[in-house]
């Protein structure tokens, strides 16, 4: 059965069909989440209330975006009431909770010393997205990490494309500057006039 077939069905209430999306979609919304919120326990809690809530709005949802797409703002939007809430401001995201076929991994096995420098940029960069401010962090996840287009963040987060755009140039220059000062990047200083635009 197809997505398709299974949403009309869990629209009008059929529970094991919602199951069976759940299914589908359970393994990208926890690790949107946990790249979020930083640790596999809230990640969880982050996941859970998505699908609920996914649950509970399903008769509204119109289609007007893909499933997947819905998915992402409702975990993106539990992720921020979490981190309000909690008043988090640090991440101790712990790495072995990553997938393996994470984004520094892409194309085959690494090498033992790439392994090593791979683990340690995925570090770097974990603790640098932990320093970016909510939508600088959000807009990078959901593009650099979850690959979803500009169009697609922006419905996501209900924002202009103009939006999305100019907070991931910025949210990329935040986190190259801040990488550059941890020593994690030797790409070219923004305000030499050669930075990426």
């Amino acid at each position: 059965m197809d997505e398709t077939e299974l949403l009309r069905r869990a629209r009008a209430g059929d529970r094991d069909a919602f199951g069976a999306l759940v299914e589908l979609h359970q393994k990208q919304v926890y690790h949107h989440a946990l790249r979020m919120v930083g640790n596999g326990e809230d990640a969880a809690d982050v996941a859970q209330e998505a699908f609920f809530k996914a649950w509970r709005c399903l008769p509204m949802f119109r289609g007007d975006s893909a499933f997947a797409t819905w998915l992402y703002k409702l975990t993106d939007n539990a992720a921020i009431d979490l981190l309000r809430r909690e008043k988090k401001r640090r991440w101790d995201l712990a790495l072995d909770e990553l997938p393996a076929d994470g984004p520094f991994f892409a194309g085959g096995a690494p090498s033992p010393q790439e392994a090593l420098e791979g683990k340690e940029l995925e570090e770097a960069v974990a603790v640098g997205l932990a320093k970016l401010s909510e939508d600088h962090r959000r807009v990078l996840v959901l593009r650099e990490i979850d690959g979803l287009s500009y169009g697609e963040i922006a419905e996501a987060l209900d924002v202009d494309l103009g939006t999305v755009k100019s907070r991931i140039a910025r949210a990329r220059m935040a986190l190259a500057k801040i990488l550059r000062e941890g020593g994690n990047f030797s790409g070219p200083s923004p305000s030499n006039g050669t930075g990426r635009r």
